[in-house]
């Protein structure tokens, strides 16, 4: 494999020539490398996979690693070794997919307002159980209180948007390719109903640092 100094990788990556064709299998190989290791040595959940099925894996998130490097080059400042930069990408496209396997039998329309809301505070709830009747029922009370404020505060795509997001923790991708959106709209449309959520909660007296109090350990 040619080494090449950040100059010569840029050249040699943005040239239609025999060298680009070369460059690109050098990029491509590094980048294999590169995800083989994160695989490998940073990710426990990865550990009962075989070396011939990390190898795969990173085979194939190479692939999509070199494309998001080439559509990213004019993004490189050069502050650092092209390889270092282009690896770096390479591993948060590994990252990406990964999340997106664990969601991968996800699907927006389970997420309903007649769902369980709130899975995790509820939980919360059962597992800490406070002392006396009056604790345990002033938490119940809090919780009939966000039931109702989620259900009529939000509209049903700001639930649906805020509950896969905040509360199952489904990453932003994930959601905005279900809903025919993007990243940004998405962002949008949860801040506008978690702001929706604290106003109604607010207004029925409800604090944000009272209610982290109330379900503190």
């Amino acid at each position: 494999m040619i080494e090449r100094t950040n100059e010569q990788w840029i050249a040699d990556l943005t040239t239609s020539s025999a060298g680009q064709t070369q460059a690109l299998q050098d990029l491509r190989e590094r980048l294999q490398r590169g995800i083989f290791y994160y695989l490998s040595r940073e990710r426990s959940d990865l550990a009962q996979l075989s070396t011939q099925e990390l190898t795969q894996m990173a085979e194939d998130l190479a692939q999509d690693a070199t494309l998001r490097v080439m559509e990213n080059l004019d993004s490189f400042r050069g502050d650092s070794r092209f390889t270092t930069w282009a690896t770096k990408i390479a591993v948060r496209v590994a990252i990406s997919d990964l999340r997106r396997a664990r969601y991968k039998d996800f699907r927006l329309d389970d997420v309903t307002a007649e769902d369980e809301l709130l899975p995790a505070a509820a939980n919360l709830n059962n597992h800490n159980p406070l002392p006396n009747p009056e604790s345990a029922a002033e938490r119940s009370d809090v919780m009939t209180k966000i039931d109702s404020a989620l259900r009529e505060a939000l509209t049903d795509r700001q639930y649906q948007a805020l509950e896969a997001v905040a509360l199952r923790g489904v990453p932003l991708e994930v959601v905005a390719e279900q809903m025919g959106t993007n990243r940004n709209a998405l962002y949008k449309l949860v801040h506008d109903a978690r702001r929706k959520l604290r106003t109604s909660l607010e207004a029925q007296g409800l604090s944000m640092d009272y209610m982290m109090d109330l379900f503190q350990d």
